[in-house]
This record gives structure tokens, sequence and C-alpha cells, in this order.
């Protein structure tokens, strides 16, 4: 066996295929957990040391500094040092600080590294008043408009036809991109999009720019193809001057960024722009059970075209995945926190389980939930809930009114009368992805309130201010080794043991502002990623309900029919109720273990949440536990808690009356 002939070791039929197509055009079709990384970088070791491709002619693009990173390390183990791996935007900025003295006749013009004050400063010279939020969105349609290579005159007819969400008119939000463009071009500065289009124009506009380019890097790989946009294809374009030598890798059933300018049409339309193209596709699947694989492969079966990907289980077999339906969000989230907790117990690391989400606003009842479970969390892509900018200043405002609130002012309508302040309004939320987020955020504290009243309808102001600070103060669990909550965007590259899919409800996956059908496929796309993060265990759940007690409207996820059983319990365990009203003998012992907890709060002058959330006090009656060792099994029952709190809750479990029991001293 030759040198080059070690890398091959070890590799399946497809993965050797592609790492031997060493000249272009190649396109690798590579699924979710068959390897890809793995082909590309023993495709390019190959290639290397077969002595076919000069190391420094190679240049490997992604999107990711840390993908970037990945390739550089294993080509350094495979022995195929010198290969260029970078980002896009990376790439672009090394090759024009070299050429800018020729084609932009001087140095370096300076990067804008905070875009959002001269998207400010662009607004107010067209006398528009503008928030933080709206200039994150403002600043978000520019960035979209350049990657799909529209300017500012183009911009209002493209986003029309692309029904982009905005936070103002088109016509506005295109006056204040060529507002913006102008400040830069005053100024001497580029953003990041401008590296590429600045360097694909020098390519395109200098010969000798373009010869030196050309002579240098001979090869090219792309990974992520489905995700790259117009504006990178262009530099991609200028890069290969009518050349073929090129190897991309992608699966456009992991399309989820076309929000951002990614399409998967480049790499959908690959054989008919290089009909000799070779094509190898990667469909065995080494990351998930043939049960998780099957699930995936139904979600998508319908998008099928010669481009999509069936997977195939190359694992031992596996549990089935779970579908659960849930009366309210409350209730869901306890029952993933107590299958978080017992997957922990059982011997699962809590870094290897991982709660996904469409929303950010959705990570608050699962911060609660865990926290209340003593189960060790880390949020991925975001902020805590209540480190969110808004929810902070929300709080420091329903601080203040609280000081000042008259008692005889409703909860919610003194909630809402706050928010109103910061711009938020009940009646549905804005346009804008930014703006939309915190919408969700602050929508988030007037359910709160809402669910404070239905508990304790004399509560007011200080008292909820005094269960926000008993949740903020709760839910700072450690972040070392924890259960990973996060969106589904975020969790792309990424895989688990243990995944739970929540709140697949027909307004959250599809999200509810998604109306073309192009929106809704990618929308399935993002469950499909959100599927096959998972090893082993899956968990699909909904609720019918956001809260307690209210009307159970919501429907399961369109992108269900077909996957689920009809009926959701018949597959899963039932799930206890986990509603702050128990049917027959439990709800009398439910209502005294409530007075109890209201004596016990009231007596250490904290919240009733501090002392055991409904859904503990709900599985402390359904399970009615008889003993220490059994309270301690419980969601919810943690060390300190049990030690504190399990004589007066047994007490009370025997048939004490609450009254009777007395009241535990804090120190």
């Amino acid at each position: 066996m030759s040198d080059a002939e070690t890398v091959l070791a070890g590799l399946d039929p497809e993965q050797r295929a592609a790492a031997v197509a060493v000249r272009g055009p190649v396109c690798i079709l590579a699924g979710a957990g068959t390897g890809k990384t793995r082909a590309i970088t023993h495709r390019i070791a190959y290639a290397v040391r077969s002595g076919a491709v000069p190391p420094g002619q190679l240049l490997a693009v992604t999107f990711t500094a840390r993908a970037a990173g990945e390739l550089r390390t294993r080509l350094r183990r495979l022995g195929a040092q010198g290969v260029q791996a970078r980002t896009f935007h990376a790439a672009a900025l090394r090759q024009l600080q070299y050429f800018a003295p020729r084609v932009l006749g001087g140095g370096m013009p300076e990067l804008v590294d905070n875009p959002l004050r001269l998207v400010g400063n662009a607004a107010a010279r067209l006398r528009l008043r503008t928030d933080r939020t709206e200039l994150r969105d403002l600043a978000s349609e520019i960035e979209w408009a350049k990657a799909v290579l529209a300017t500012p005159a183009d911009y209002p007819a493209r986003a029309r036809a692309a029904r982009r969400e905005t936070t103002t008119t088109p016509d506005t939000v295109g006056k204040v991109y060529a507002e913006y463009e102008q400040t830069k071009r005053r100024t001497g500065q580029l953003d990041f999009a401008d590296l590429l289009l600045v360097m694909a124009g020098a390519i395109e506009e200098y010969p000798d720019v373009a010869e030196e380019i050309r002579s240098r890097y001979r090869h090219f790989v792309v990974d992520e193809y489905q995700d790259v946009s117009p504006l990178q294809q262009r530099l991609l374009d200028a890069w290969l001057g009518g050349r073929d030598d090129l190897c991309v890798v992608g699966d456009a059933n992991q399309t989820i960024y076309s929000f951002a300018g990614a399409t998967p049409e480049h790499l959908l339309g690959f054989r008919r722009r290089f009909p000799e193209a070779v094509v190898v596709r990667l469909e065995r699947d080494y990351r998930s059970t043939p049960q998780v694989v099957e699930l995936a492969n139904k979600l998508v079966r319908g998008n099928a075209d010669g481009a999509r990907l069936t997977l195939i289980g190359q694992r031992a077999a596996g549990p089935t995945p779970t579908f659960a339906e849930f009366d309210d969000e409350p209730a869901e989230a306890a029952a993933v926190a107590a299958r978080c907790r017992a997957l922990i117990d059982e011997g699962t690391a809590a870094a290897e389980i991982a709660v996904l989400f469409r929303i950010n606003a959705q990570s608050e009842v699962y911060e609660q939930a865990l926290a209340d479970a003593r189960v060790p969390y880390v949020l991925r892509g975001g902020e805590r809930f209540f480190d969110r900018p808004e929810i902070r200043e929300a709080r420091l405002l329903l601080r203040g009114a609280a000081r000042a609130s008259q008692s005889d002012e409703k909860l919610p309508d003194a909630v809402r009368s706050v928010l109103t302040t910061l711009n938020w309004h009940a009646d549905h939320p804005p346009p804008g992805g930014t703006a939309r987020e915190r919408w969700e955020s602050l929508t988030a504290l007037v359910n709160l309130a809402d669910d404070l009243i239905a508990t304790t309808p004399d509560a007011h102001l200080p008292e909820l201010v005094a269960e926000l600070d008993a949740r903020a103060t709760a839910q700072h669990a450690p972040t070392v080794q924890g259960v990973t909550l996060a969106s589904l965007h975020s969790a792309k590259g990424l895989e688990w043991d243990a995944v739970f899919l929540v709140g697949l409800t027909d307004t959250t996956v599809p999200i509810q502002h998604a109306s073309t059908d192009a929106q809704i496929a990618e929308e399935r796309r993002l469950l499909y990623v959100g599927i096959t993060r998972a090893r082993e265990r899956l968990a699909l759940s909904w609720a019918l309900a956001r809260s307690p007690g209210q009307r159970r409207g919501r429907r399961p996820s369109r992108f269900l029919d077909g996957l689920r059983p009809h009926i959701a319990q018949d597959t899963a365990p039932k799930p206890k109720k986990r509603s702050p009203a128990p049917e027959a003998a439990d709800a009398e012992l439910f209502a005294r273990l409530r007075s109890w907890r209201k004596t016990q709060a009231a007596a250490q002058g904290v919240p009733p949440y501090v002392v055991f959330s409904d859904a503990t006090l709900v599985a402390i009656a359904d399970g009615r536990p008889d003993s220490r060792a059994a309270l301690a099994r419980i969601s919810g029952v943690g060390p300190m808690k049990l030690e504190r709190y399990a004589d007066p809750l047994l007490a009370v479990l025997g048939g004490a009356a609450p009254d009777d029991v007395a009241s535990v001293e804090i120190a």
C-alpha cells in the first residue's frame, strides 16, 4: 500500500469514491451523520499525498471559523500541511489586504466592527426615530440585501418579492441602505460583506489580480455548499475564472438559513452547470440509530429530487422515538426536566442531553423546570431569559412601578401598562427578527403575570417582582456540565445522545409568520435538522395550551402528520398530570399542599414558587410518597428541599391539617 493509499484505509465505499475523485468538478451530497468532514479531509489529504494537487494551490472554504479550524487540524494529522482552510470572509480579507494598494489605491480600509452605529447614523440623517432593536433589524436587512446582491435601488422590489418582514417599509429600508453605503464611502470604511464584493470586483476588473489569484489557487473545496449565498457564489466564480476544479459538499435537506441569503440552488443545480461532474452520495448514517434515521427520512420524503438524500442507519437498533402531548407548557417542561433528571441518574452525562426549541423565548419555561428539578443546564446561542436586555429593563421598570403601585390596580393591567412604555403591544408581534424576539420575551412576562394571578388572585406588582427575582435567582444553574438548551438554528452541526424536541405546535413549527411554500419547506428542514441531532434517544412533544387552565386549542405541528400515532400516549408512557387542578382524590390533597405552601412562604417572606412549584406539588399529590426516599424521587424535590421540608410534607401527606404543621424557619 502506497503512502497516499494509507489515507483511504477505514473509509466506506462511498467515502472512498469521494476521496479518490481528486480533480473537479465533484459534488459530494453528504447527509447528516454520514462522515462528510472525514470524506473531504481524506480527499484533500489523498490529493496532496498522491501528488495530484500541490498543497499550496488548494483552498478549502467553509462558513465558520470553528469549522475551518477543525479542517486544518484534521489535515495536519493526515499529513496535508500547507492547505489553506478558511471562511469566505477570512479568505477575502487576506487577499484584499495584499491587493489593496493595487485595487484601492492605498492601504487596507478600516473594517466596520459594529454596523449598528453606522446604520443608526444613516437612519438619523433620514430623520427616522429608531431604537436599538429596530437598528438591529435594519442592519440584518442590509446584510441580507448584500448577500443576495441587491443594491439599495433593487432592495424594495427584491424584499417584496421575497416577502421579507421589515420593521418599516421596504422603501424606507432601501433609503437607509443607500445612506449607510454613502456613509461608508465618506469615511473610507468597509463592512464584512464588502470584503467579498470588493474582492470579487477586483478579480473581475483587474486582469493582473485575476491572474495572480488564479495561479495561486487552482483547486477549491467548499463545505456546506447548500448555504452559499449569491454573493459568496460570485466570489467563488471569480476565483475559478471559468475553471472547473471545484469540489462542493452539502445537503439540501439542511438548508435553514435562507432568511440570511443562503440558497440551495447552487447545490441543486451543480450537475446542470457541470454535466460531467462526479457525484457521490453519502447516505450511510453513523450518528443516529435506525429508528431516528427512519423518522428523519419520513419527514423529508415529500421533498425528493435528484439531489435529496435518504439516510441509511448504520448503528445498532435503539429506542423508538417518543411522541407526547401535554395539557400546557409547564406540564411539558416539567416532564422533560424529569426525564432529563432520570437520564442523568441512569448514567447519561448532562452534556449529552439537549432540549431544542424553535424560538429563544421558549427557553424560560425550561430554564425554570430544569432548575426546579435540580438539573444543571447550559443555554447555547443566546442569553438566559433573565439576562436578556429587554427583560432586565422590564424588571427595573416593574420594580419602580411596584413601589408606586395602587393596590386596586389589577396585576395583568399594571404589567401591560408598564410594558407599553417599552413599545410592547398585545395585539400582534412586530415584523423583523430582532423585534419579534424582543416582543416574545416581553410577552413571556405578561404570561407570567397571568399565571400568577390565576394561582394568587390577590397578587399585585410587588408579588410579581418578588416572583421574578426568585426565578432569576433560582435559575443560576452550573454551566460547566449541563443539559444544553438551544434553538434549532443554533443546534446545527452539533449532536447529543438524547434530544428533546419541544413546543412542536402548528404556530411554532412551522413558525406562525412562515407563509410561502418556500418558507414552510424551510421550517420542515429545520425540524429535520433537529431530529438528526439525536444519536440514540429522541423525544418529540407539544402542549395544547400555554398555561394551566387555558383552553386546549393548539394542534400538533402539521409536520408530525404521518409520523406520530393518532393518540400520542399510545407510543409513550402517559405523562403524569401536571395541572394545578388534579382530579378526584388528588384534588383535595393538592389543595392542602398548596395551603401548607402558602403558609410556609408567608413565614419565610418569599413567593410560593420558592418553596415548591405547582408542578412539583401536583407530582407529590399524584405520587403520594410515604417516606423520605419516595419523596426524593419526585421531580423538583432536591437534596436541600428534602432536608428542609420532608417532615412537614410527610405530615400533610399523612393527613395532618396544613395549619397544624409548623413552618420551617430559614436562617
